[in-house]
């Protein structure tokens, strides 16, 4: 439920001269988690998460091996694709990956919704691609998901994060440390500042 309060703007006094917006009052004990499908049931779930943090993400897991892996629980994952270790993946049947991809170590694929990664790009050490968030808007903070895009040749950088629904364009740039939150036009890159080049 939705109730009015005053919220200072810069330069302004909290005083009676305070715009109001509304704020919601947030009860997430009823939360509902409505319109998100996990995709699998409950059993594979747990066996993935149980493959992923025993095998997948260690350092002495062959990295030839998680191609394999990530195709068996459902993903589609092209030739020559080297995931590094540390590399988590939330659901690997919501993941597209196309040919001679790199993941580097600790890449966090948070993918609720798919996720699909062209040919030829990179997602560097410790960058989140997120596709998860929720309403703003709800007293209960439902699921706000939607899938992420990374179109051939694109990069995501070290620590670079990449939000939900955000197409990053064929030959950009998602510069370190840098939060991607609306689409990058083809060869675009974005800098840790949220400058674009």
């Amino acid at each position: 439920m939705a109730k009015t309060v005053p919220v200072p703007q810069p330069g302004d006094s909290a005083g009676p001269s305070a715009v109001h917006r509304p704020v919601v009052t947030r009860c997430l004990r009823e939360f509902t988690g409505a319109g998100y499908d996990k995709g699998r049931p409950l059993l594979v779930q747990a066996a993935w998460f149980a493959v992923l943090h025993l095998l997948f993400v260690k350092w002495w897991f062959p990295a030839r091996w998680r191609p394999a892996l990530l195709r068996a629980f459902g993903a589609r994952v092209g030739k020559r694709v080297l995931i590094r270790h540390g590399v988590r993946v939330h659901w690997p049947w919501k993941l597209d990956i196309g040919d001679d991809v790199w993941l580097g170590e600790g890449a966090w694929i948070l993918n609720l919704e798919p996720v699909t990664i062209g040919s030829d790009s990179c997602v560097s050490q410790s960058a989140l691609l997120c596709t998860g968030s929720h309403s703003r808007r709800s007293a209960t903070f439902e699921f706000d998901n939607s899938p992420i895009r990374l179109e051939p040749g694109s990069w995501v950088a070290a620590r670079a994060v990449v939000l939900r629904g955000v197409t990053v364009g064929r030959g950009s740039v998602v510069g370190a440390g840098a939060v991607a939150h609306r689409d990058l036009a083809p060869g675009a890159a974005l800098t840790a500042k949220g400058e674009w080049a």
